[in-house]
């Protein structure tokens, strides 16, 4: 299911969530001039690999701070073309509410916050992995965490693709976000399992989503758009 637009409309401009858009294009710019090797010591340098930070064997010489600074600088990095502009055009409709009710400063901290905590929470579920974890999809599944609790009566125009046939139907966001919830647990079990589920961090995802719910809950109660929840 891919989102189009959404229903409520960011009362002042998102100057935090566009220069998160533009930092992500940044960087994979960064990504496609560089050649294949190149590209792969990139990912290993600055993507996140959770053995380095638990297993000694792996940990980097330079010491904690190179096994660490990983958790933010993964964030920023993407593996493809289908990876980042998914992240994107999720950021791009969800992000820009979240910035209205949070404000430009909090929700720049939010975002990274739950970038980190998503990194996290994969790391310690796999904390034998060498597979380098990478993208914003933690950060902004804690958007979408967020989202869920502040615009709960939101609705969001969604393109379900049937074979050739493009359907374009209103989803209510808890039900859009509660079924992302439901597909990411069911993924993640299986990847804990032992089943091949395509290389996602899946339990990033989930860490950063209950991180976003959480913060959003914890916040102090400001002025609700019309679709939030009522005070």
């Amino acid at each position: 299911m891919i989102p189009i637009k959404d229903s409520p409309r960011a009362r002042r401009f998102p100057f935090v969530n566009v220069a998160l858009l533009v930092a992500n294009a940044a960087v994979f710019w960064l990504e496609l001039t560089l050649g294949p090797g190149r590209l792969e010591g990139f990912i290993q340098t600055y993507g996140l690999i959770p053995a380095r930070l638990w297993q000694t064997d792996w940990a980097s010489p330079a010491g904690v701070f190179a096994a660490a600074y990983p958790l933010v600088t993964a964030v920023f990095i993407h593996a493809g073309w289908v990876h980042i502009l998914g992240n994107l055009l999720f950021l791009y409709i969800f992000g820009d509410n979240v910035e209205d009710t949070f404000g430009h400063v909090a929700y720049g901290a939010f975002y990274l916050v739950c970038g980190v905590g998503a990194c996290l929470a994969q790391a310690a579920l796999k904390p034998a992995s060498t597979m380098p974890v990478i993208g914003a999809s933690g950060a902004i599944a804690g958007v979408m965490g967020a989202y869920l609790i502040l615009y709960p009566k939101a609705r969001v125009l969604t393109l379900i693709p049937l074979l050739f046939y493009p359907w374009l139907i209103e989803i209510p966001a808890w039900f859009y976000l509660g079924l992302w919830v439901v597909i990411n647990l069911f993924s993640g079990a299986l990847d804990l399992a032992g089943a091949r589920t395509g290389g996602v961090a899946w339990w990033a995802h989930l860490g950063g989503f209950i991180l976003g719910v959480a913060a959003a809950l914890a916040a102090p109660r400001r002025r609700r758009h019309p679709y939030a929840v009522a005070p």
